[in-house]
């Protein structure tokens, strides 16, 4: 079975850009597979166009040999968009591969390990009684994990101003608050977007009585394992990192130095099926469960929920806070990834069980977007 096409294809779906890729096969089986890289569509693009002009004609289940060349040919390895270029078409390969052996992508990963996914839900809101409340409605409709976010979300392309100390300090107050309500048993999180300092981080655990979070999602930038070292050492909230790490070797500091407790895996930016089976392992190792990114289109959900349900280590799979406009969803994807009692069933359909309107995407444009940009006080620049 031989590739005889790659169709990157980046467009505008509910809000903003999403980059899907198609890889058709000369027995008339193809694949899709979806890129990670938000905001930067157009690169990945690029480095797809690069990767098709070697694999066309290549044998589409020789995955790992192909995963290895994508990722050493140009001498320059790695790097987020090279990563999300090949996470693409390794998610595509396990598609057309699963549907070209009649099988769901989770037998391809060894066979199913659970057969419903346990998800996390997130509150968007700003800190106030309204956040509490939402919580607690979340609470009340069955959610036992339950994920804040810093509730200061900005607006696309434009300054918005964010005062890290102002906002970990109401942070610390209304996660007290919600713990209080919430009692003991329903886990409860926030993700800090990597706005803070190591400083800055110590000093919003420090405003929290022990017990108050399940985990902190990453609180700092990922550069420097080292910082996360130090702050490892000082406090003792359980940490959930990973979703920008792209392979292997940028999870192998993290896990072997046990600087995380949860791994956020992005599938479609980690390399895909092969490279997140490797990191899965990895972690196994140090009794590290995965933690899923997923913030993307329906067809990373479904990726993502074979992963799942392959995987002995599963903590939770995000579900998504950012569908946006689900009925152009509909209209591009068909059947969507089945939401049952808080979980996402497995889905039993050859390859992925999703498939793309082809026709309807190509009428789709592609619109630069960009995420907001927050300032503090002084001007300076900050991380949404």
């Amino acid at each position: 079975m031989k590739i005889t096409a790659i169709k990157p294809y980046a467009f505008w779906l509910g809000f903003r850009n999403v980059c899907l890729v198609k890889v058709e096969t000369d027995e008339g089986i193809h694949g899709w597979g979806e890129s990670g890289l938000s905001g930067r569509e157009r690169a990945v693009v690029g480095a797809i166009e690069h990767f098709r002009e070697f694999l066309i004609g290549r044998s589409a289940t020789d995955i790992g040999a192909l995963w290895q060349e994508m990722y050493r040919s140009q001498y320059f390895e790695g790097g987020r968009v090279l990563s999300a270029a090949i996470s693409a078409i390794d998610i595509a390969l396990h598609d057309l591969l699963g549907k070209a052996l009649n099988q769901p992508v989770y037998q391809l990963l060894g066979g199913k390990q659970r057969d419903r996914i346990p998800l996390f839900i997130t509150s968007t809101l700003a800190f106030g009684e309204a956040f509490v409340d939402d919580l607690l409605q979340k609470q009340s409709e069955g959610w036992s994990v339950i994920r804040a976010t810093t509730g200061e979300h900005g607006r696309p392309g434009q300054a918005t101003e964010f005062d890290p100390r102002r906002s970990l300090a109401s942070a610390a107050h209304w996660l007290t608050r919600a713990r209080e309500q919430l009692g003991p048993e329903t886990v409860l999180g926030i993700d800090y977007h990597h706005r803070l300092s190591v400083a800055e981080t110590l000093s919003f655990c420090q405003r929290m009585p022990t017990g108050t979070l399940d985990f902190l999602e990453e609180p700092i930038r990922d550069e420097s394992p080292a910082a996360y070292q130090a702050l490892r050492q000082s406090v003792d909230i359980p940490l959930a990192i990973g979703e920008e790490l792209t392979s292997k070797w940028a999870f192998a500091p993290y896990v072997n130095q046990n600087l995380t407790q949860f791994g956020r895996i992005d599938l479609c930016n980690a390399g895909g099926f092969t490279e997140a089976a490797k990191i899965t392992a990895m972690c196994e190792s140090h009794y590290i469960d995965m933690m899923p990114h997923n913030p993307l289109s329906p067809l990373c959900t479904a990726a993502s929920v074979h992963y799942c349900a392959a995987i002995p280590n599963l903590a939770w799979l995000e579900l998504s806070p950012y569908d946006g406009d689900m009925s152009e969803h509909e209209r591009v994807f068909g059947t969507l990834p089945t939401l049952s009692d808080n979980h996402f069933t497995v889905s039993d359909s050859p390859g992925l069980g999703i498939d793309v309107d082809e026709a309807a995407i190509q009428s789709q444009t592609f619109n630069f977007w960009e995420p907001p940009r927050l300032i503090k006080p002084d001007g300076s620049y900050t991380n949404w």
